[in-house]
């Protein structure tokens, strides 16, 4: 069930588009969002509906009995990665996979065990990559197969449960997605996001972020005439880069600790443009690299001129930590939900945001589960069927287990 539906989503091409403040920032998503209400409401979920934002909302409510029950909800994000392509996906499926290289069909990519340890403990399982020509879509698509197929479970098996919330969202991938999410219509007490990596993966500490845009102005004059006369607004932004610590990379850093991402850069003598993403766990650790950022700036400007350098910071996110303390039940939950169902819970911070952060702060907790896929948003993405049937599992589980406690019970215990 999972793997059909896995399968019919990627080739819907839903990426966001950095840049684009309207919400959604492409009208592709809103495929997606109707083709999912349609599907809720054949599950017999009478409320599912799509507002103008494309937000996708829809419950199923309590079993008869467990009125008194939390409500728990279940949320994922329909756009993919505008990092790499996104249309025309065409997956490929690996029955029985040798846990070996794969060659990505005639793109010319491989995916190299060497680059991807962990392939050798997949062996054995159905692998599905793409064909090298573009991204999987597995961030998020796998989260949205499992939950539509927990939905259809829950129905077909007639589990007992509390009031259960869907939610789809738009633009989570350019840091949007939470920006028209209405937490009263949704309708939970709690929730989760499925939007991880390997299934198993339980994670409720993400990165505090901003976005970081310095803009160097030069002086151009005739080189045969410059001394002492020319500035150049690209040396400017080389020694900009420079005087950032040289270890604080994505590539030179992993777990907590936090980085300064060059993503983008453009420029001449006149102007160049340098586009940073500032991350780190640690709040204090995060205002550091901030102000790091503003001390530079003074001290170009005391150089080369007030006009020299101009940094813009934009936050993004906090660490959701600071909300899920309050309500730890949500972690101890699912970790005892993986353990009964012999999976090993992974308890790693998200080098990066999720819906759920922001959300977190707008007063739903809401921490992060893997959904069994791997090398997010380009052509090496991959994912398991049987991973994405254990992410599922795990979905159920915590239904089950939330139907066991009155919200009440659960509001005693965090106090």
């Amino acid at each position: 069930m999972v793997k059909e539906r896995f399968l019919r989503y990627v080739r819907i091409a839903t990426a966001s588009a950095e840049g684009d403040r309207t919400l959604p920032s492409t009208d592709s998503q809103f495929v997606l969002g109707r083709l999912l209400v349609e599907e809720l409401k054949q599950l017999g979920v009478e409320d599912a509906r799509i507002d103008d934002k494309c937000y996708v909302y829809a419950s199923l409510p309590a079993t008869e009995g467990l009125e008194d029950k939390a409500a728990i909800g279940f949320i994922a994000h329909m756009d993919t990665s505008p990092d790499f392509n996104g249309e025309n996906v065409n997956p490929i499926i690996h029955e029985n996979y040798d846990g070996k290289n794969v060659v990505l069909g005639d793109s010319g990519r491989v995916l190299k065990v060497n680059d991807f340890k962990h392939l050798k403990k997949l062996e054995g399982r159905t692998l599905i990559t793409t064909d090298g020509t573009s991204l999987l879509g597995a961030d998020d698509k796998a989260g949205i197969a499992e939950i539509m197929t927990m939905v259809e479970r829950l129905q077909k098996e007639q589990i007992p449960h509390g009031k259960v919330c869907i939610g789809f969202t738009p633009d989570e991938e350019i840091g949007s997605g939470a920006d028209g999410f209405d937490v009263k219509e949704f309708g939970a007490d709690f929730a989760y996001t499925a939007d991880g990596g390997a299934e198993g993966e339980l994670q409720f500490e993400n990165f505090h972020a901003a976005r970081l845009k310095v803009t160097l102005n030069g002086f151009n004059v005739h080189p045969g005439s410059a001394k002492n006369t020319m500035i150049n607004a690209c040396l400017l932004a080389m020694k900009f880069n420079d005087m950032l610590p040289k270890d604080e990379t994505p590539r030179n850093t992993s777990g907590h600790q936090g980085f300064y991402h060059l993503c983008d850069m453009q420029g001449n003598v006149e102007k160049a443009v340098l586009h940073y993403i500032v991350r780190d766990h640690d709040r204090g650790l995060f205002m550091d690299k901030i102000d790091r950022a503003w001390r530079i700036e003074k001290l170009l400007r005391h150089e080369y001129g007030m006009k020299a350098c101009k940094c813009n910071v934009a936050m993004q996110y906090k660490n959701m930590e600071e909300m899920i303390e309050d309500h730890y039940h949500l972690v101890d939950n699912a970790k005892e939900v993986m353990e009964s169902l012999n999976i090993k819970p992974k308890i790693v911070p998200i080098r990066g945001g999720t819906d759920g952060a922001r959300l977190s702060f707008m007063g739903l907790p809401c921490p992060n589960l893997g959904t069994g896929g791997y090398a997010y948003h380009g052509p090496y993405e991959h994912i398991t069927v049987e991973g994405m049937e254990a992410a599922t599992e795990i979905l159920l589980g915590i239904v089950k287990k939330y139907a066991q406690f009155n919200l009440e019970d659960i509001e005693d215990t965090e106090d």
